[in-house]
């Protein structure tokens, strides 16, 4: 079994402008980082549970049921209630999102540690809102560092969302207390700027740069998303993979990241790798594989409004 840890939300995302340029609608969607990973990673057939504190009220209940829907166990979900978390998206002309967020007195950020996993839990994944947002945070971490002492694998994916951090000095020393405990992470060029506290503009070899530095200190390997790039990975041998992105028509890229953690996890899972010294052990092939797997996927959901990942039945169809 693999739990995936952190927040569920609403995202309200535009609808297109009207001709006469007046402001446009927003219409809710289903999200949050964390349960996008939960819903790709159930989509492709990974034996997922959410956990999670969920609201409630009625966008609660449908979170609730798309989990249901995507084969997301839900035994670890705690409700209460307080609101749902909302997130107002802005979507660019290339179909890239920005995110302000109402966040005050959340279900999700009152999440109770749950105490120990079950022996059968192989693999938990974190990121996102829910390691920025306190209380919830501490729970959350605590979750991290017992999992790993345990031996689980443990996938992490920042994601960074800069204005809910009023103390970037503080989280980014939080973050690399994190990394000891980390299996695998997945950061975005963007993040790892910022978690490095590098220019905007710096080159991807810095990031690499740093990226070694963080390997050093725990995880496994690294899983750079690049945007319109593609993906890269620094492995446990040092070596540096880059695997182009599929060529799509971009709607908005909501949940494209977080369709590359799911993707990854289920592959990891459907090959008989979910463990550090697994990761540890992949070939540069093996992580083609892998990142073309979890490319497509992301590409696929990139076609679609909202974080809308595949199904492994959708995601077959479309790499033929």
């Amino acid at each position: 079994m693999i739990v995936v840890a952190g927040e569920a939300l609403v995202d309200l995302v535009p609808s297109p402008s009207t001709a006469d340029g007046g402001l446009a609608d927003l219409m809710p969607r289903l999200g949050g980082g964390p349960y996008n990973v939960a819903i790709a990673a159930g989509r492709l057939g990974a034996p997922v549970s959410f956990l999670s504190r969920v609201s409630t009220d009625l966008y609660g209940d449908a979170l609730v049921d798309r989990l249901h829907g995507s084969a997301v166990g839900t035994d670890l979900v705690q409700r209460g209630a307080e609101p749902t978390t909302l997130a107002v998206v802005g979507i660019g002309p290339d179909g890239s999102a920005r995110y302000s967020f109402y966040v005050e007195g959340t279900a999700d950020r009152l999440v109770a540690d749950p105490g120990a996993l079950a022996e059968d839990v192989t693999a938990v994944s974190f990121g996102t809102l829910s390691l920025v947002l306190e209380p919830g945070a501490s729970a959350y971490e605590a979750v991290l560092r017992r999992e790993s002492a345990r031996g689980a694998l443990t996938v992490l994916d920042p994601n960074i969302r800069a204005a809910l951090i009023h103390d970037p000095a503080a989280y980014r020393a939080r973050y690399l207390s994190w990394l000891p405990d980390v299996g695998l992470l997945k950061v975005s060029v963007e993040d790892a700027r910022w978690l490095a506290d590098l220019p905007e503009d710096a080159p991807e070899d810095a990031v690499l740069e740093v990226a070694r530095q963080w390997l050093a200190a725990g995880p496994a390997a690294i899983v750079l998303t690049r945007g319109g790039d593609g993906l890269a990975v620094l492995t446990g041998a040092g070596e540096v993979l880059r695997v182009p992105p599929r060529k799509v028509t971009v709607v908005d890229t909501i949940g494209a990241g977080d369709t590359v953690q799911g993707a990854l996890i289920a592959w990891l899972h459907q090959e008989d790798a979910l463990s550090a010294d697994a990761v540890q052990a992949l070939t540069a092939e093996r992580w083609e594989e892998a990142l073309t797997y979890a490319g497509n996927a992301a590409a696929f959901t990139c076609t679609r409004a909202g974080a809308e990942p595949p199904y492994s039945e959708e995601l077959a169809a479309f790499v033929e």
